[in-house]
């Protein structure tokens, strides 16, 4: 098995590490500056079963596609092209039971799906960080969507949050949990034990979503 590695030069690692992303199959070689590349290679080269172990248990890719599954909020929905002269069509993108359905070209579907996901996604992380930000009294500047890969959400000093949008794949009780982390970091900018108390607050039983996002995290980077 062949694979691309892609070499990344980090300031902060202090030692060299090995990714594999489950987005793409790549496998990212972090390495601390100054690490010569011979080195670095030697090292990947020695892990190389443990890398086609971790390529082998990637899931398969679930692309935006008629008749693909994807979760939506935690509930399953299969995507249905409509045409572009559907005559009941309730928008270009719409939900009904079960089903995710895309007016228009097929070729433009996979754009469709996902413009509509991170918007869907935006809508839905701001009505939840406005309500756990108003329930700790905090100020909350603003929210946006990304599609970062290294972390679900982060918190700037200003008092705006991001989000990765592929967060709108899981279950709700995870989906608030990581909105009610970073609104936590509004009030603490830190991971001590009044950060936590005010998590504590705002949603209960924060195991079963750490647990969920360690075990199933990384198939949310799968769809699309």
């Amino acid at each position: 098995m062949e694979l691309p590695i892609r070499l990344k030069v980090h300031p902060r690692a202090s030692r060299i590490v090995l990714r594999v992303d489950p987005q793409d199959a790549a496998v990212d070689l972090v390495v601390p500056r100054g690490v010569r590349l011979a080195e670095a290679v030697e090292f990947a080269r020695s892990k190389g079963d443990w890398i086609r172990r971790r390529i082998e248990a990637l899931p398969p890719r679930v692309p935006f596609a008629d008749g693909s599954t994807i979760p939506v909020l935690g509930f399953e929905r299969r995507i249905r092209h409509r045409g572009p002269r559907c005559r009941d069509a309730r928008g270009v993108v719409w939900l009904e039971p079960g089903e995710l359905h895309v007016v228009g070209e097929e070729a433009h579907l996979p754009r469709r799906v996902a413009d509509w996901l991170k918007l869907h996604a935006r809508d839905d992380f701001t009505r939840r960080a406005r309500q756990f930000a108003a329930e700790t009294g905090r100020p909350l500047r603003r929210v946006t969507v990304r599609d970062t890969r290294s972390r679900w959400g982060s918190c700037a000093v200003d008092g705006s949050l991001s989000f990765s949008w592929r967060l709108v794949h899981a279950p709700r009780f995870v989906i608030d949990y990581v909105v009610a982390h970073e609104v936590a970091h509004l009030s603490e900018m830190n991971h001590g034990h009044r950060f936590w108390a005010v998590v504590d607050r705002l949603v209960p039983d924060i195991d079963r979503p750490r647990a969920w996002l360690r075990d199933n995290g990384g198939s949310l980077l799968r769809y699309g």
